[in-house]
């Protein structure tokens, strides 16, 4: 994500979100229960970033001779279910608030991720 010269960069299988304050009703047309939004346990957000994923490991790594040097391998990733522009709930608890340019934002793990709206 960029803004003004600076990039953020969402690293591994984490996504970057929007605080949206706690209501009853998201912005989507999703209800949370009354528990969720008093404790704060369950909270949306629409994604900003995501990361690339969880990295793979390589097929032949352990079949190669440690101490030969090869040529760079590009690394592949486990791709992301969530997707910018997707609307997320998730579990507060797993989620850590970042300022960014002024803004607020939450970086929360995918495994917290609860279910995600799509248009």
């Amino acid at each position: 994500m960029r803004k003004g010269r600076k990039e953020l960069i969402v690293v591994g299988d984490r996504v970057l979100i929007r605080i949206e304050e706690g209501e009853e009703r998201t912005k989507v047309g999703l209800y949370l229960p009354a528990t969720a939004v008093e404790s704060q346990a369950v909270q949306g957000g629409k994604i900003i970033a995501t990361g690339p994923g969880y990295p793979l490991p390589e097929v032949n790594d352990h079949l190669e001779e440690p101490w030969r040097i090869g040529a760079a391998k590009e690394t592949r990733f486990v791709p992301m279910q969530a997707h910018v522009g997707d609307y997320a709930i998730f579990f507060r608890k797993a989620a850590v608030e970042i300022t960014f340019e002024n803004e607020r934002y939450l970086v929360v793990p995918q495994a917290a991720i609860l279910a995600l709206s799509r248009e």
